[in-house]
């Protein structure tokens, strides 16, 4: 310890000050890291509660940002921070029905956002932009923007880029605009639950996906298509267009999986394994399973995609693959607080990849599956 200690100064403030001398001299440059709580409780010969509070004012007064599970680093601009810093983040959106907000894909995403907020002193709020287009009236706040697919007004995110809104996409991007964006990386993710059931020796595997017609899918069931493709062709597996399947919907529905996996039954040779491009189609797919009087995964293996938590209690437990958007939602927060440059040469961008959650409807090729398909 360099400073001398006043004994009417509060120990807090004391570590508070002395940090705040070795950034005023450049000792602490930007974005270095600082010592844990654990660390400071020990330098400073005092109580970790006492050096949780420094950390945490030091976030609060705009010195020192967090992330989570890497710690504790010096702000960019500390001596301007707190006039410049965000000290709210709202996620917005256009008019998304409450059930849909529900879903994991974006709980777990609100929750990401929200670990962040907290661990840096910021509010977070959830934000109906409505059919006006009205973002919050604080031009300082930062915005995680979740656009609609199909009718998004693009003349509104120049208008906002030109007002220095700052503005991070998720889910769906737009790249031409140099808008930063975080979005799950669905072909990984596609080509995760193709590759895990050609591991267990399946090859004739059919995929249920969501669309108009297989020209007309949106990003996500493109990417998770290409991702499926691509494992077949890793393997040298002959793509069979006649596997795939697209059923129309504007919202994913058990009676979707129903559908597609009943056209799939009715090929010639029909799959020994089902990739179904949701949980909701998956669990239909189940149920039609069931219905035919197969057994899941004896006679046919399927695999999800969002890891809903239904998925878990499902008989059988549902083999699925998680989007990771908890991540999502924790980097959309963090380039928003600490990695957007003033002059905006530079794309910030994140693409976060799934996990694979391996449960009980997917078992290898059985004896009976390959004399069927011989």
């Amino acid at each position: 310890m360099d400073m001398e200690k006043s004994d009417k100064t509060p120990m807090y403030q004391y570590i508070m000050n002395d940090i705040k001398r070795k950034i005023a001299s450049g000792e602490l440059k930007p974005h270095d890291p600082l010592p844990t709580q654990i660390e400071l409780a020990k330098e400073y010969n005092t109580s970790e509660i006492t050096s949780r509070r420094a950390l945490s004012d030091l976030v609060q007064e705009g010195f020192v940002y967090r992330i989570r599970g890497k710690g504790s680093f010096v702000h960019e601009n500390p001596a301007q921070a707190d006039s410049k810093g965000l000290r709210t983040l709202y996620f917005a959106h256009q008019n998304h029905e409450v059930s849909i907000l529900n879903h994991p894909f974006f709980t777990d995403m609100f929750e990401g956002i929200k670990e962040v907020c907290d661990d840096n002193g910021v509010a977070f709020h959830i934000w109906d932009i409505g059919e006006n287009y009205e973002l919050p009236e604080d031009p300082g706040a930062g915005i995680i923007l979740l656009t609609v697919k199909g009718h998004f007004d693009f003349s509104r995110l120049t208008a906002w880029q030109e007002e220095n809104r700052r503005i991070v996409t998720v889910h769906f991007y737009y790249p031409h605009l140099g808008i930063p964006y975080v979005i799950a990386d669905n072909l990984t993710g596609g080509y995760l639950a193709t590759q895990h059931l050609i591991s267990q020796g399946h090859q004739r595997i059919g995929i249920i996906l969501t669309g108009s017609s297989l020209l007309e899918l949106n990003q996500d069931f493109s990417l998770r298509l290409q991702g499926y493709k691509l494992a077949l062709t890793q393997h040298n597996i002959p793509f069979h267009p006649d596997l795939i399947t697209v059923v129309d919907g504007e919202d994913e529905r058990a009676e979707m999986g129903e559908e597609g996996f009943k056209r799939l039954m009715k090929l010639p040779e029909p799959p020994t394994a089902i990739f179904a491009t949701s949980d909701y189609k998956a669990f239909g797919a189940m149920n039609a399973a069931r219905e035919s009087g197969m057994n899941i995964p004896e006679d046919i293996s399927i695999i999800g995609y969002d890891d809903v938590k239904l998925g878990e209690y499902s008989y059988p437990r549902l083999t699925t693959v998680n989007q990771n958007t908890r991540k999502m939602g924790q980097r959309a927060a963090e380039i928003l607080l600490f990695e957007l440059e003033e002059d905006h040469s530079s794309l910030v961008k994140d693409e976060i990849v799934p996990t694979l959650i391996l449960r009980d409807s997917t078992a290898p090729l059985s004896a009976k599956q390959r004399i069927r398909n011989s």
